[in-house]
């Protein structure tokens, strides 16, 4: 119980003190046993040295973090907190980040997150431990960013903790009982650092191709920005000719339903449990989720194996593997690994802290009229924040405030500060912009009275930092003249979106804009509406022999990394890369010899694909192509019933799909001339595809557009049925079952039922696989 104790909370003795009551006590807050509302926040922790807590509360005071400590002994301590006043480098008044240290219940006298612009160990004063079993609790008192690192006791009242590395990380390793020496943590054939899509996709790939993968990523959910930490939808190409199955696994991924800005973008809609479940499904993958990955092991131009520290414990681990994948964004490997890399010096790209408001409603009012539910929802002045009394904004206007537009994509900031060193200034810059703008419409404006802040991410969403140098540096001039490398590989589908400041909304804040504007850079793939082919050669390193890259720190230059920062793309990436990692241990070999000599291989592995859910000809087996017939000069017609043009609205297109890549089966095209937009059931029979409502649907119609296109469409699914669920059991619609089905446009007409669960129950089809466009439901049809 004691040591369960002393790791919950993160708290063991300074061994290099000799006397036992005289050894100082550190808390590492990241492992209080309950947290409260305070967020961990570790993108920081390689410039200021640790993961901390922060009090994310959008100006309402979070609730409590608490721990319990064991001390070696009672009497007076002197109290030390590492922390800062997150405004203070702005010279901004205000200290908006207070917090106070509770000692079993009792408030320390000072007031911690006021002074010091930078992080450092604030002295608390003294207090008497009466009992060696304590109480800790961090209490936030305003809501606005409060942050704390950790706290020391120390029975010596002239100690001052170091402040700085390399003393301080030595410190922290004696009062944390850690080894100089990481942990092994076992040998992979490859190992993937950065847990965003294009990592996650690069994971499963190799994993599905038979190799050994450890997946490491430095937060407790996958996606990256595509997760609900960040609220960034997928955007880019996938499943398109003449690699078709270059996106499966990025199907398998992605939501079924999206939104765009406001409060309706819910964490809900980002599924990170699902994602979660398709990395947890495969036995060839160790997550390392909590993970940050701050040191390699190199020799001969190779990496033998990454250090990665545990969030919550600061423990170290040594993960060794043959081939790694440098999937952080950030290119956090290859620059601890020493490979070529550049940043643009100015006008980079800034990260995004999304953030939305919201009405409030009084729902215990006994007059439901709009007024009477309004709940008036005050803000406090915030002097520290950015000072906007009189500056623009998106969003502004004492008429007719636009609050979807506050908070999206071009509240950005950093453009020319540094993208890896000044991340944090960047992020609480983005803060004071936000709160800045809220103070202006409530205080300034005096709108939206019954709104508050809603929702914020303390994550950055990032764009731009550090790009891997490969054998080809893509450029915009490669995107103009429309270039056809022999090793394209990943579909761009995206026009080169790069972000600058916008002129309307930077006076009074020129080096610190927060607004930016798109420059959309179009090239003739873009117009033409076909993808770019990204090269091969642009997803390995030029000088480690033994590192590949996906995201958006392959090789490319500024110029042309618009078009290929995107997450469908990156996913794309990940796909290729966990191929070409599988043809590296078949031959043992590098990246570099894969495109050299195996790249007819490399293509047949694209073409095959390794997806479970695939979207297009699932006639592709072992890499052979299959015989085409060509393109019809007039594509089939779908047949369409009678009763259709007066059945109402298909209901499928507002359900949520059950399956993976669902989104396929209710986009609302049925195009039988293009495989690559079916869904595809491979698993063992029956396939059971569920649609679901928030509310109740009534239903009494159903069309089912399914097959093979290969100059007609064969191959519909056979025996299938619909089935409702009455809120107790699923059951059979009374005349929609259909058996020895040949119509790929079946469709059909049966009495209505009500329901928020629909099904397709697939029990017989061509191959057990189960080829659908689209699944069309409809609302009541009066007989005929």
């Amino acid at each position: 119980m004691k040591r369960a104790l002393a790791l919950a909370a993160s708290v063991v003795l300074w061994g290099t003190v000799s006397a036992v009551a005289e050894q100082p006590v550190l808390i590492e807050v990241e492992g209080f046993a309950q947290r409260g509302g305070w967020v961990v926040d570790p993108q920081f922790m390689d410039q200021m040295g640790s993961p901390y807590l922060l009090a994310h509360g959008l100006g309402r005071p979070v609730a409590d973090a608490t721990t319990e400590v064991e001390f070696p002994t009672t009497g007076a301590y002197r109290v030390w907190v590492r922390t800062k006043d997150w405004v203070a480098q702005w010279k901004a008044p205000g200290a908006p980040g207070k917090f106070q240290v509770l000692v079993n219940s009792k408030p320390l006298d000072t007031v911690f997150g006021t002074e010091g612009a930078q992080w450092h160990w604030q002295d608390g004063g003294k207090v008497d431990i009466a009992e060696r079993r304590v109480r800790l609790t961090l209490h936030d008192l305003t809501g606005f960013e409060g942050r704390c690192d950790a706290i020391l006791f120390s029975r010596d009242a002239k100690f001052t903790p170091p402040n700085r590395d390399p003393e301080m990380v030595a410190f922290r390793r004696a009062c944390l009982g850690l080894s100089e020496q990481p942990e092994p943590a076992g040998k992979f054939d490859f190992v993937v650092t950065g847990g965003g899509i294009a990592g996650t996709c690069a994971a499963i790939s190799a994993a599905r191709l038979g190799l050994k993968v450890a997946l490491v990523q430095d937060r407790p959910v996958l996606g990256g920005n595509n997760s609900s930490e960040v609220r960034v939808w997928l955007q880019g190409a996938r499943n398109k000719e003449p690699w078709p199955r270059i996106g499966d696994v990025v199907a398998e991924l992605e939501q079924d339903r999206r939104a765009h800005y406001g409060p309706t973008n819910t964490a809900d809609l980002y599924e990170d449990e699902k994602k979660l479940a398709v990395v947890a499904a495969e036995s060839n993958i160790r997550m390392f989720l909590g993970h940050r990955v701050n040191a390699t092991e190199t020799g001969d131009g190779k990496i033998r194996a990454v250090i990665a520290q545990e969030i919550d414990t600061g423990r170290r681990v040594r993960i060794a593997g043959r081939w790694f994948a440098d999937c952080t964004g950030d290119a956090a490997v290859g620059a601890l690994a020493g490979a070529d890399l550049e940043i643009e010096p100015k006008g980079r790209m800034g990260p995004c802290n999304l953030w939305n408001v919201c009405e409030c409603k009084d729902t215990n009012a006994i007059n439901t009229t709009t007024a009477a539910m309004a709940e008036p929802q005050p803000f406090p002045r915030c002097p520290w924040a950015l000072d906007l009394t009189d500056k623009p904004f998106p969003g502004r206007s004492k008429t007719k405030p636009d609050t979807n537009a506050l908070g999206g994509w071009y509240w950005e900031s950093g453009f020319d500060r540094h993208p890896i060193e000044d991340m944090e200034y960047i992020r609480d810059w983005n803060f004071r912009a936000m709160y800045g703008a809220w103070d202006a419409m409530k205080n300034v404006d005096k709108v939206l009275p019954n709104h508050r802040l809603n929702w914020s991410a303390h994550i950055l969403g990032k764009r731009e930092s550090r790009r891997l140098m490969g054998d080809v540096v893509l450029c915009f001039d490669d995107l103009t003249k429309d270039v056809k490398f022999p090793d394209g590989c990943t579909p761009t589908g995206w026009s080169n979106d790069l972000h600058l400041p916008d002129p309307k909304y930077e006076k009074g804040f020129e080096g610190d804009a927060f607004i930016s504007r798109a420059d959309f850079g179009h090239f003739p793939a873009i117009r033409e509406r076909r993808p770019f082919w990204i090269p091969y050669r642009c997803l390995y390193s030029r000088n480690v022999s033994n590192l590949f890259m996906a995201g958006r720190d392959i090789s490319t230059k500024h110029d042309a990394l618009g078009a290929v920062r995107v997450m469908r793309t990156g996913g794309c990436m990940g796909e290729v890369v966990g191929m070409a990692a599988s043809l590296c241990k078949k031959h043992d070999t590098t990246p570099r010899h894969i495109y050299q000599s195996y790249l007819d291989e490399l293509q047949g592995l694209m073409r095959r694909g390794v997806g479970k859910n695939p979207g297009a000809n699932p006639d592709y087996d072992n890499g052979a192509e299959p015989k085409r017939k060509p393109a019809p000069k007039n594509p089939p017609v779908v047949a369409k019933p009678a009763w259709l043009a007066k059945a109402g609205p298909n209901l499928a297109l507002a359900a949520k799909v059950s399956v993976p890549g669902g989104s396929l089966l209710n986009d609302g095209k049925a195009d039988v001339a293009d495989n690559s937009g079916r869904w595809l059931g491979r698993d063992k029979l029956p396939h059971e595809i569920g649609f679901a409502w928030e509310k109740p649907v009534t239903i009494g119609a159903a069309r089912i557009i399914s097959g093979f296109f290969d100059g007609a469409v064969t191959a519909p699914i056979t025996d299938f049925v619909l089935q409702w669920h009455d809120g107790a059991e699923w059951k059979d619609i009374s005349g929609s079952a259909a058996k020895e089905n040949r119509d790929p446009y079946w469709s059909c007409k049966f009495p209505p039922v009500t329901a928020a669960k629909v099904r397709l129950l697939v029990t017989k089809t061509k191959g057990d696989v189960s080829r659908i466009w689209e699944v069309e439901l409809y609302g009541l049809v009066a007989a005929k």
